[in-house]
């Protein structure tokens, strides 16, 4: 069965970074656009990062841009998020999402596949 699976999570100290993978079984992900959003409990999913599956298209939301890097290795069949300057405010459950086709990469409704979530706790 065709899943993702997010690794990487853990605590850190504020200004620490991780570096969460997303491993896809089935070779059918290696050409889907791929992202990460964050759910905090009790608030909305938040998009955080967007890569097309060549990896030519990168968006980022504002809260996390030039401290996050998205990337993706498709021979591997994996997508990672390099995390820096880690911030309380960071702290969430990470989830990985795959879409074939993603006309509005923000948008949660876009991505039909989902992994279980790896936890980020960034300590003051």
């Amino acid at each position: 069965q065709a899943r993702l699976v997010e690794s990487g999570g853990g605590l850190v100290q504020a200004g620490g970074s991780l570096r969460l993978s997303c491993a896809a079984s089935g070779d059918t992900y290696s050409t889907y656009h791929k992202a990460w959003f964050r759910q905090v409990p009790g608030k909305e999913l938040e998009f955080v990062a967007f890569i097309s599956w060549k990896g030519g298209n990168i968006y980022y939301a504002d809260s996390v841009k030039g401290r996050f890097t998205i990337s993706r290795d498709n021979t591997k069949n994996t997508m990672y998020l390099q995390m820096s300057d880690l911030k309380p405010e960071d702290t969430a459950l990470y989830l990985c999402a795959a879409g074939n086709i993603v006309p509005v990469y923000y948008k949660e409704d876009e991505y039909d596949t989902w992994g279980q979530g790896t936890q980020v706790t960034v300590s003051s």
